[in-house]
């Protein structure tokens, strides 16, 4: 049985939530908003609440930490995610996982399709999966078609780490959660990553955990 808010207009269950103020709650992995795809942004929300629901993501995003934040991660079925990376990691790591700092951006209406067919896969953890990180193989470059807080067209290709954050957050937005697409043998607690699995690689993991990665 749903919650009397998942029945409400979607205008009115974001002044909800932006009424308490502050980071918004992050919802968990077993809730439906994760899974039934969420609808196209068509002005459900007026420009001034769409500033503020806009800002809301960016605070909470800022506070969980994380690089990318969906409305539905927030409880809200729409097609609207945030990303951010500065991208604080050593040399090793921002040129073998190609993560270079993105800015701030708006998505709305986001979808992707992969330029090539190289593939990588990493580590890979998810705000709404709280505690755990696994591999996640996915592809090397995409185009990103979207709209920005305004309405502006983006049409952008992204490789590398903003690539995974592009596909990650988006594929929020069709009820697929990064455990969908992952190789669940190497499913590793948080404090496993740190103290065995920190390499700029995942390959000691593959050899000990016993999972293939692709060519």
């Amino acid at each position: 049985m749903g919650s009397p808010r998942d029945h409400k207009p979607l205008a009115e269950q974001v002044e909800e939530l932006l009424a308490a103020g502050g980071p918004l709650p992050i919802v968990a992995a077993g809730h439906p908003v994760l899974r039934s795809g969420a609808e196209p942004f068509d002005g459900q929300l007026g420009p001034a609440l769409l500033a503020r629901f806009v800002e809301a993501l960016r605070v909470t995003m800022h506070a969980a930490p994380g690089v990318g934040l969906a409305a539905p991660q927030v409880g809200v079925a729409l097609r609207i995610a945030v990303i951010e990376d500065p991208a604080p990691v050593p040399e090793e790591v921002r040129v073998v996982r190609g993560r270079v700092p993105q800015p701030f951006r708006v998505l709305v209406n986001p979808s992707y399709e992969a330029v090539g067919t190289e593939r990588a896969a990493f580590f890979e953890g998810c705000l709404s999966v709280p505690g755990w990180q696994a591999v996640v193989a996915r592809h090397a470059r995409v185009r990103l078609r979207a709209l920005d807080e305004h309405g502006a067209a983006v049409d952008e290709e992204f490789t590398g780490w903003p690539a995974r954050i592009v596909q990650h957050e988006t594929d929020h937005l069709d009820g697929t959660l990064y455990l969908d697409r992952a190789e669940l043998r190497s499913l590793s607690s948080n404090e496993a990553v740190a103290a065995r699995w920190g390499g700029p690689t995942p390959e000691r993991a593959a050899r000990e955990l016993g999972f293939t990665l692709p060519d």
